[in-house]
């Protein structure tokens, strides 16, 4: 308990937005991110290799972006809940996640994250493990199934850009009840298409597909990646839910 009440403690001053920071971050990843596809669409009509090879560290620079598109989600870029919300969705036409859809649906990761009770609840395959009593008792069939999308290649290379591309392009996952998510999916929809058509008529949708394709695929992947090692490490802790809290799973898990 002291060791929990000396890290919120550190964490204090950290917890209201600072307006000028805010701005200088905003600068910096969406400001960088889009002088970064400028020089990748430049070098694409130069050559598709140096277009490509352009395309990874814009990709990585597209993850910052979806940081502050996570902390607008948490209300916690701004002060203000307005702004959270423009500017989150903006950065949603940007990493081709549904603003309002994934902020709820990352509100109940965090609701249920670290919880062995409610494993099955707010939770997805990079947050979410079984007991080595459970993987023991099942069978060699059920353990395979298990195994596969969890391999290194599968869930780190190919599963990130179908999500991505694919899977936010729908609200297959999202609750008949939350109309306003499930309308900001195809709204968001709606801006990439008029994004990517516009910048296919003035630069060519060859174009586009070489450069916008990896650039979105490499920010899935490196993302992803990074919330897998966030969520699974050697030494995170798991709790049923008697003595699960937020600020165990915050500082545990």
């Amino acid at each position: 308990m002291e060791n929990q009440q000396s890290a919120l403690s550190a964490a204090a001053k950290f917890a209201t937005p600072n307006l000028r920071q805010g701005i200088t971050q905003l600068a910096t990843s969406i400001g960088l991110f889009l002088i970064a596809c400028g020089l990748t669409y430049w070098a694409a009509q130069v050559s598709l290799w140096l277009g490509l090879a352009l395309a990874i560290p814009t990709g990585a620079l597209l993850v910052r972006v979806f940081i502050v598109q996570h902390d607008c989600g948490h209300g916690s870029f701004f002060a203000s809940r307005l702004a959270n919300d423009i500017v989150g969705t903006i950065c949603s036409l940007m990493t081709w996640t549904p603003y309002a859809n994934w902020r709820r649906q990352h509100a109940g990761h965090h609701a249920n994250w670290n919880n062995l009770d409610r494993r099955n609840s707010g939770t997805d395959m990079y947050s979410h493990c079984l007991t080595v009593a459970e993987y023991r008792a099942m069978s060699p069939w059920r353990r395979f199934l298990y195994r596969v999308p969890r391999h290194p290649i599968v869930a780190h290379v190919l599963i990130p850009p179908l999500v991505f591309f694919a899977l936010y392009r729908v609200p297959f996952d999202t609750p008949q009840g939350w109309s306003l998510e499930r309308r900001t999916v195809y709204w968001t929809d709606l801006g990439i298409v008029a994004i990517v058509v516009a910048l296919g008529l003035t630069l060519g949708f060859m174009s586009v597909l070489a450069v916008q394709v990896p650039i979105v695929a490499t920010a899935a992947v490196i993302g992803v990646w990074l919330f897998a090692v966030q969520h699974r490490f050697e030494d995170v802790r798991w709790l049923r839910q008697k003595d699960w809290s937020f600020v165990k799973a915050a500082l545990g898990g």
